[in-house]
């Protein structure tokens, strides 16, 4: 039987070996069992996944040290990752409450009409390795608590973890027929996007997968689609006297997660007369950065990168920056020759004239100084993405012109450019998703709006084009 292997990136340790999934069956299963799942009150399914948070709760730690181990990242973010698995299912609940709940209104003539939202039927999930237990999570929650039944494929660089989580579900009594878990990689991927038997699809990952998904589903109108995608995030240093806490938010944007996170900073853009001071604190607090193992002792800031591979493409990104005249300011230097681990990297790219539109999923940050704050917003849109985007400044009146003009989901004051909120809508424009956010917007998605207009008993006339009788 063909099987997916899955290795510690800190170590190349192997942790577990999954057997591919047949999309057919898997499919086929979710259709025969989502109904009987719709059908059951919204109290019921509510239970069933406050259960669930509780077994999460009860292998908190197991949870958590299998993220940790198989996405190499620091113990302390798995369980911040788990934290929010947990936390999921109230503010799923809440938003289904805010978004689709039932409503009656007065008609005409003594009708009322009726809003009421109903399940798509079986929807596909295809999640992330970067948070693959969370970003799933926050689809599947809203999605089984709306009454639809899942196909979920996790990454297949962290199928330990999706298995983990569906565990989970079952455990607490969601029905095995309801969530299904797809092992496979892109092959099982492509099989499951395009299968007629799913009635839509909720994605997290890359730009150019969503592209792909948004092509496949483009004659398929009757089909939800759902894109969550990656981001050339601008942070914007301005007008401010902290130098310190500008440069600290900057080294969490941009290298909290190794980088690889959707809403991680890629470009810094520095008022001119301020760079230096800023750039030289910046580096100051690289050069303490911990890049280590996720259960080392003192704990890591940063991880590695997923993979080799992944390594790899960094280190070719970053060579290409250089080739096109940045002039670096950190190189990406790799420690460990076989291991993915790789130090925080900053490049000046101001000199050159072609800056590229790329996301560089990891540690790598591009420094651009301006001069002019309406040619450093002008900078920070210039990107075909449109996820993330924050300003450092003390100015107010700065960030209501920034506010104004930039073209992003997510605009931040003095904050990161990641760390959202779940508790609120989270979502880009442009090649950054298709205006589904997700987190608490998520319940928009999983059902759609039914309006009736009702009356108790048959009324009705024709007053006007009739022959007299």
């Amino acid at each position: 039987m063909a099987e997916l292997i899955s290795y510690e990136p800190a170590t190349g340790i192997e942790i577990a070996r999954l057997p591919l999934g047949d999309v057919e069956q898997e499919v086929a299963i979710a259709r025969q069992s989502w109904s009987e799942w719709a059908a059951r009150p919204l109290s019921f399914r509510v239970e069933t996944l406050r259960r669930y948070a509780n077994v999460v709760r009860q292998r908190y730690d197991d949870f958590a040290d299998l993220i940790a181990r198989e996405t190499g990242k620091p113990l302390w973010e798995a369980r911040t990752e788990v934290d929010s698995v947990i936390a999921k299912v109230d503010i799923s609940v809440a938003a289904y409450a805010d978004r689709t709940s039932q409503r009656r209104m007065e008609g005409q003539m003594g009708t009322r009409v009726a809003v009421r939202h109903k399940p798509h039927g079986v929807l596909a999930v295809l999640g992330p390795y970067n948070f693959p237990a969370h970003l799933p999570n926050g689809h599947i929650v809203p999605a089984l608590i709306a009454g639809n039944a899942i196909v979920f494929k996790p990454s297949e660089k962290t199928p330990a973890t999706g298995a983990f989580l569906v565990q989970c579900l079952h455990a607490a009594g969601v029905p095995e027929g309801c969530v299904r878990l797809l092992v496979g990689a892109a092959a099982e991927g492509q099989a499951l996007s395009a299968h007629a038997g799913i009635d839509g699809l909720l994605f997290t990952g890359s730009a150019r997968t969503g592209l792909a998904l948004n092509r496949l589903f483009a004659d398929r109108p009757e089909k939800i689609l759902a894109l969550e995608m990656g981001g050339n995030n601008p942070i914007i240093v301005w007008d401010t006297p902290d130098i310190h806490s500008a440069a600290v938010l900057v080294v969490q944007s941009a290298f909290t997660s190794a980088g690889q996170r959707c809403t991680a900073a890629r470009r810094l853009i520095v008022q001119d007369g301020m760079a230096d001071a800023l750039l030289a604190e910046i580096e100051g607090l690289c050069r303490r950065i911990i890049v280590g193992a996720p259960h080392d002792s003192p704990a890591p800031f940063m991880g590695p990168v997923i993979d080799n591979d992944a390594a790899d493409q960094l280190t070719e990104g970053f060579l290409a920056l250089l080739m096109k005249g940045g002039r670096p300011i950190r190189h990406l230097e790799r420690p460990q020759p076989d291991r993915p681990f790789l130090l925080p990297a900053m490049i000046d790219m101001t000199a050159v004239a072609e800056r590229p539109d790329v996301e560089l999923f990891g540690p790598i940050l591009q420094v651009v100084r301006i001069a002019d704050f309406d040619a450093a917003i002008a900078e920070a849109n210039r990107t075909r993405y449109g996820l993330s985007a924050s300003l450092v400044s003390q100015t107010p009146t700065l960030y209501d012109r920034f506010w104004a003009q930039a073209r992003a989901g997510i605009v931040n004051w003095n904050r990161p450019t990641n760390g959202a909120a779940s508790n609120a809508p989270f979502g880009g424009i442009g090649h950054s998703g298709n205006h589904r956010p997700s987190a608490y917007y998520a319940a928009d998605y999983c059902a759609y709006p039914v309006v009736s207009s009702e009356a108790e008993s048959p009324r009705a006339s024709i007053g006007v084009g009739l022959r007299d009788g």
